[in-house]
């Protein structure tokens, strides 16, 4: 549960049934991507397909108390399984089109949100910079529900446009395009052209935004627009809004080019 013990031992706790299947999905095709399963005898009973595929993937398994497992995590109502997990390689794909970029996000219920958000938006990445939270921290995993195992998720601690972490995005060829409310160009049909590129969108906190510097060196500055009387929208909501531009934009971009060749060339 503490920080530098994950950061030592390379392992995190992921607790609950839904994201304790996608855990034992990946240890299936990844043996020693998890390695205990600790299950109160109430859950057992009801999860025993679990069970059986955790044992057939060589993942230790032990009934516990509720006590426990009450110790195993930081929740008030604890749902009676917490599994041990390695924690996933991350590397960036060959040729990404999409990632999300979290700087100095310290939320870790924001953080998980997000990596869950571009998980189901099929990006292709997740890169935390600076002194953003730490994806393996018991609520980010939660707030994940998986999505950890199905994404790579990565960390650069180095702040500032200059650290490691984007300077490896600039390298795949990703424009880095920064979400901010002071933008010049609003997301909506105008974007269309920019987003549909490989393009790495870039969170800051909701209290302080993206960090000056990083803004003023990105490709692009864009604004979600606000019809209301909101000031603002969740970081976890806005990040789902600039993915699915994205992803909108690019399947308009790739239709396009489909149609064009199914057409073929004019005689």
């Amino acid at each position: 549960m503490r920080r530098a013990a994950r950061e030592d031992t390379g392992r995190f706790l992921l607790e609950g049934v839904r994201p304790a299947y996608d855990a034992v999905a990946r240890a299936e095709s990844d043996p020693g991507a998890v390695t205990d399963l600790f299950v109160t005898e109430s859950v057992a009973d009801r999860e025993r397909d679990l069970l059986i595929r955790s044992r057939a993937a060589g993942i230790r398994t032990a009934l516990v108390t509720e006590k426990a497992i009450a110790s195993l995590t930081d929740t008030v109502h604890p749902q009676g399984l917490v599994l041990v997990c390695r924690q996933p390689p991350a590397e960036l794909p060959p040729h990404p089109r999409l990632v999300a970029v979290l700087v100095d996000v310290a939320d870790p219920g924001n953080a998980g949100t997000v990596i869950r958000t571009a998980d189901a938006a099929g990006a292709d990445a997740v890169l935390l910079v600076g002194a953003s939270v730490d994806p393996f921290n018991p609520k980010s995993v939660r707030a994940s529900m998986g999505s950890l195992f199905h994404l790579p998720v990565l960390r650069e601690r180095a702040p500032g446009i200059d650290g490691a972490g984007f300077d490896l995005l600039r390298r795949a060829g990703l424009a880095l395009v920064v979400a901010d409310g002071g933008g010049e160009t609003e997301l909506g049909p105008a974007t269309d052209d920019l987003l549909a590129g490989p393009t790495a969108w870039v969170f800051g906190s909701e209290a302080h935004g993206v960090p000056t510097e990083v803004a003023a060196a990105a490709d692009h500055r864009v604004r979600v627009p606000i019809r209301g009387r909101a000031e603002s929208l969740n970081l976890a909501t806005a990040a789902a809004v600039c993915l699915y531009a994205s992803v909108r934009a690019q399947e308009m971009t790739a239709g396009g080019t489909q149609a064009v060749n199914a057409v073929g060339p004019p005689r």
